[in-house]
């Protein structure tokens, strides 16, 4: 009789197989596949990781040379004057000022002599006044004012620096590891919402097979109870039977066919969430491969009793994204510790450059470009700064709190793990269970079905044999889901 649901069960296999042509068929792996290129949350990740990668590299340029250009034009209404309008008068008629000065001497000191001093004094300044040495005189300063004028009404400036931190308090080189440590944390992440794709997947997945094995099931049940209606109609004919038989197996057969119509609609449903969480069309017509597998000979189940090996936690702790992330929020938050102390510690930045202005501001403030090279190191050294004190406080209560969190989370792991384990080990242990009352289950039914061909049986009995059968039909199609996605849930528990 097993040989016979076996065979019924490989035909109606076959059957859906035969109407699936034409159709996709999607294993599993090419449902993950799927469903990694097309979610939309892992190419947010992927941006994050790309965008986190570029950060990296500012934090590491910030360390080094910063080479700026600057250059500006200013228009001015007057000009710079190193002269005011008085030296300028003074020096324009600077011959004519020597001449008196001189012709003065001359009078205070000969005047005094008896005769004809003054007369010489005023022929000596007349002479003096009218010779070339006054005019000459006047033109020295005339031409010492003329260069001394500075046409500063426009000026242009020109400045190439560069700019090298030689010691920042270790700030730049924490926030350097803190950007490499943020970028590794995007690629946690990401790898993160990759698995839970991949598990999202595993359980869309599975339930389509479950399902569409549940509904061949319901299928042959159907089938049955419709071989069944058609055997006590002949008996209602031949008075062997009584319509109140025929009754019980018509209500039977038709919530038959509802539960049939229920599985068919489930499966669609089933179906349109595999195909949202693998990129597809929600009406996309497909079937997948794994029924083949479900739907074997209880001989072909997984070895069952199986004990869970179990692991060192620490292979566990290192694997789990959770445990990574932690551990790079705690290195983080040790930069952050870094980051605060700098405020309390020196700055040292060297400088050098080359600066041209117009006019030449180095050689008398001639209309032509004049430059010069430049250096220096400037120095920051805080001496009161009470903020950075708490701010190193801050930093290490937050390192604190990110430490908890770890031990925290280290529990929560170890107890999901041993949890897992334990469920899948009776998982295998259901499936034993449900194999040996499948067995029980198609025993009955090939006694009823003897003695209902003998009259021995009423087609109520046989009914429920046929009920009990495909219970526990059921019963080991949801032992066999259990198990593989128990496994699913385990290898995520244990990082793989």
């Amino acid at each position: 009789m097993r040989l016979k649901i076996i065979a019924t069960t490989t035909f109606f296999a076959l059957l859906a197989m035969g109407s699936a042509c034409g159709q996709e068929v999607l294993s599993l792996d090419s449902c993950r596949a799927r469903a990694l290129r097309a979610n939309a949350g892992l190419k947010q990740a992927e941006m994050k990781v790309e965008e986190t990668a570029a950060l990296e590299r500012v934090a590491l340029w910030q360390m080094l040379p910063k080479v700026t250009a600057n250059g500006g034009y200013l228009w001015m209404e007057k000009s710079v004057n190193l002269l005011s309008q008085e030296q300028k008068d003074r020096l324009n008629h600077l011959g004519d000022n020597v001449s008196s000065s001189v012709g003065q001497a001359l009078h205070d000191e000969l005047d005094p002599l008896p005769g004809f001093g003054s007369t010489v004094a005023d022929a000596l300044s007349e002479a003096l006044a009218g010779s070339r040495l006054t005019a000459d005189v006047n033109a020295i300063g005339q031409g010492l004012v003329s260069d001394l004028e500075t046409d500063t009404r426009q000026t242009g400036v020109g400045m190439v620096t560069l700019t090298q931190p030689l010691y920042a308090g270790g700030k730049l080189r924490a926030m350097h590891r803190t950007a490499q440590l943020t970028h590794r944390l995007a690629g946690v992440e990401l790898d993160q919402k990759q698995q839970a794709t991949l598990l999202a997947v595993d359980e869309a997945y599975w339930q389509v097979v479950s399902v569409a094995y549940k509904k061949q099931l319901a299928e042959h049940y159907a089938a049955l109870l419709d071989t069944l209606e058609h055997h006590v109609q002949l008996l209602v004919e031949a008075e062997m039977a009584t319509k109140g038989d025929l009754a019980k197996v018509r209500v039977k057969h038709n919530e038959a066919r509802m539960d049939l119509t229920k599985a068919t609609n489930g499966l669609r449903l089933a179906k349109m969430l595999l195909a949202e969480r693998c990129g597809m069309p929600l009406a996309a017509d497909f079937e997948v491969s794994g029924m083949a597998g479900v739907g074997a000979a209880a001989a072909d189940a997984p070895a069952v009793g199986l004990t869970v090996a179990s692991l060192p936690m620490d292979s566990v702790w290192r694997r789990r994204s959770e445990m990574q992330m932690l551990r790079l929020a705690d290195s983080v938050a040790q930069q952050g510790v870094r980051v605060a102390a700098s405020v309390l510690k020196p700055n040292v930045v060297a400088t050098g450059g080359y600066l041209i202005t117009n006019p030449n501001l180095f050689d008398g403030f001639r209309n032509e470009w004049g430059g010069t090279w430049m250096a220096g190191v400037v120095v920051n050294v805080p001496l009161v700064h009470p903020a950075g004190i708490y701010a190193i406080k801050a930093a290490k209560a937050k390192r604190r709190e990110v430490a908890y969190q770890t031990q925290e989370a280290a529990d929560l792991i170890a107890l999901q793990v041993n949890k897992l384990q334990c469920e899948l080990e009776l998982a295998y242990k259901q499936l034993v269970e449900a194999e040996s009352n499948l067995d029980a289950a198609e025993d009955n039914l090939q006694l009823a079905q003897e003695s209902f061909s003998t009259g021995t049986c009423s087609s109520s009995d046989l009914m429920a044999a046929q009920t009990a059968w495909m219970k526990a039909e059921s019963e080991v199609i949801d032992a066999r889901i259990g198990i593989e996605m128990g496994k699913v849930y385990l290898d995520q528990a244990l990082g793989k």
